[in-house]
């Protein structure tokens, strides 16, 4: 009977667990507006994910941006919580810039979009 009483508690933690993994949303964008060749801010801003188990890289090509900056992990009333990284570059046509975002076991990329 104990066993039982057991399985069924860890059942239902798992069940209660898994409903509040919510994926992030994920906003890639420049401070101002892309023009190649000019000093500009990349930001990665990443809203309403849980849990709080998230890695963000900001990508040039493939190969991680050094000297990222990050913000402190916030959340809201409702346990969503939400990051911003940025970091500054100068982009050159051809090159291409993502933010990617590992949640959990989950890893994808969010590209920029110059708008050039």
């Amino acid at each position: 009977m104990m066993i039982a009483w057991f399985l069924t508690a860890l059942i239902a933690v798992s069940f209660a667990a898994e409903s509040k993994h919510t994926s992030p949303k994920v906003q890639v964008y420049s401070r101002n507006p892309g023009e190649y060749g000019k000093d500009n801010t990349l930001i990665c801003h990443v809203t309403g994910f849980h849990p709080p188990d998230i890695t963000i890289q900001v990508m040039k090509d493939g190969v991680e941006l050094p000297n990222a900056k990050q913000t402190d992990l916030a959340f809201k009333q409702d346990w969503h919580f939400h990051l911003t990284k940025t970091v500054g570059f100068k982009p050159m046509e051809g090159e291409k810039y993502t933010c990617k975002v590992t949640h959990g076991s989950t890893v994808k990329d969010y590209a920029w979009e110059p708008n050039m």
